[in-house]
């Protein structure tokens, strides 16, 4: 929590009293003494994540190819092929395992 000096608009420092803790500004005499202890906690709002890949969707209407499943072993994977870094570097293949009870997805 900060706090901010009213005559001079300063931020506050906390140091130790002579019976208390108190609030003081640096460059002008003000003082508040704190009395009990204060704290605020404020979280800040997270942003929702897009699905860079496109969701559920994407997977609808993709081509299957021989590639072995790493989780379960399952000899077929979807694939798609996505441009994710620029436009030099080779594209990204990512995989969903044909094992509708698996559905393990990677990327090579």
């Amino acid at each position: 929590m900060f706090m901010f000096c009213p005559t001079c608009a300063n931020l506050l420092g906390v140091e130790e009293g002579p019976n208390c803790y108190r609030f003081s500004c640096s460059t002008c005499p003000y003082v508040y003494n704190i009395a009990h202890r204060q704290n605020t906690r404020m979280y800040p709002k997270l942003k929702e994540v897009d699905d860079v890949l496109g969701g559920a969707a994407a997977w609808e209407n993709v081509d299957s190819t021989e590639e072995r499943c790493p989780k379960c072993s399952h000899p077929r994977a979807f694939f798609m092929q996505i441009q994710t870094r620029s436009a030099d570097e080779p594209m990204t293949t990512f995989y969903k395992c044909c094992n509708h009870q698996c559905g393990h997805r990677w990327r090579d």
